[in-house]
């Protein structure tokens, strides 16, 4: 049952994204061929006035299939005779209404159990902060002159920093100040610390909640981008990404911890599939929004056949991409 919680989960993440293109080709006038959930075979489907809408077999994404998005068309209705501006509009909204959905689940969690701000709540003693002269109640404002909104972002940047010092700027008694704390690792959880504790606010009103639904998106954001470094870097290790399969599992444990945890697995995925499909890859709604802008910028439409052809490679690889990490989750699963 978990397990199906979790699917059915991933599928309204997809669903809303799917949803993001379908509407806006709907109101920019384009004909949508087909309406997918899930990839491969199809399970089932529906045919409407002059959409299909269907079921697919795999639970590893889906799509919007408009009239001429691949080849040309003489269709006054297909997506190639749209202007550059309409179909930037229409590739985008996918990923923005991941992104929103994110912000919203976000906002609910903080509503129902309140989140951790930025604020310190314990310093643990002879660690780096308490040597440094951090104390319970001071704010922390940045850290490396990047904004710290929540307890989230300072550790991100322990994250990325590793054994380097980092620069804290924090607010005690309404006054700005600077100390520089060099973390220290702690083996038991193999990751550097510096020994402090943020502060939880429960009871969250309606405006801490959409705001820590922003903050939290934001950072979960540059998280990712974070991550995207080190992965270039080489140090990211075989346990630091999965594939459907993950999702799955991850997903499953997320229910079984009962709704709350499901909705924070559930927030954290819509945003990864927002910012993976912004990335300008072809195949990908990023690759879509890179032409477009090239267009837009350039006065220049590129051919509507050599989009298909490169579209069509992409894809290919994608999809041998998605295999390979299939297979690492099947013989190397990532622990939880």
């Amino acid at each position: 049952m978990y397990i199906i919680a979790a699917i059915i989960a991933f599928g309204l993440l997809i669903l809303i994204h799917e949803l993001g293109h379908f509407t806006l080709a709907k109101l920019n006038g384009v004909k949508v061929e087909e309406f997918a959930i899930g990839m491969g075979p199809k399970l089932f489907s529906i045919n409407g006035k002059e959409t299909v809408y269907s079921i697919r077999i795999l639970p590893i994404g889906g799509y919007v299939k408009m009239l001429g998005e691949e080849s040309e068309s003489n269709d006054p209705r297909a997506f190639n005779n749209k202007t550059a501006w309409q179909k930037l509009s229409i590739v985008t909204a996918g990923p923005v209404m991941n992104i929103l959905l994110g912000v919203l689940l976000f906002a609910i969690i903080a509503s129902a159990r309140g989140y951790v701000s930025s604020t310190v709540d314990k310093v643990v003693q002879n660690q780096p902060a308490a040597i440094m002269g951090l104390k319970s109640g001071d704010r922390i404002v940045k850290v490396n002159n990047s904004k710290v909104a929540l307890g989230d972002d300072f550790v991100t940047e322990l994250y990325t920093n590793g054994a380097k010092s980092v620069n804290v700027t924090y607010i005690r008694g309404g006054k700005e100040q600077n100390i520089k704390i060099t973390p220290i690792r702690d083996k038991s959880e193999n990751r550097y610390v510096v020994g402090i504790y943020f502060k939880t606010i429960e009871n969250a009103t309606f405006g801490q909640s959409v705001k820590y639904g922003l903050d939290e998106t934001r950072s979960l954001i540059k998280q990712t981008f974070a991550f995207f470094k080190i992965l270039f870097a080489g140090r990211a290790s075989m346990n630091d990404f999965g594939g459907p399969v993950t999702i799955i599992k991850l997903s499953g444990a997320a229910a079984r911890a009962g709704i709350l945890s499901l909705i924070a697995f559930a927030a954290y995925i819509t945003l990864q599939l927002g910012i993976f499909n912004l990335l300008p890859i072809p195949a990908l709604d990023g690759g879509y929004i890179l032409l477009f802008i090239f267009e837009i910028i350039t006065g220049k439409k590129v051919s509507d056949n050599k989009v298909g052809v490169i579209n069509y490679i992409g894809f290919a690889l994608l999809m041998t991409i998605m295999v390979l990490v299939t297979i690492k989750d099947i013989f190397y699963p990532i622990k939880i």
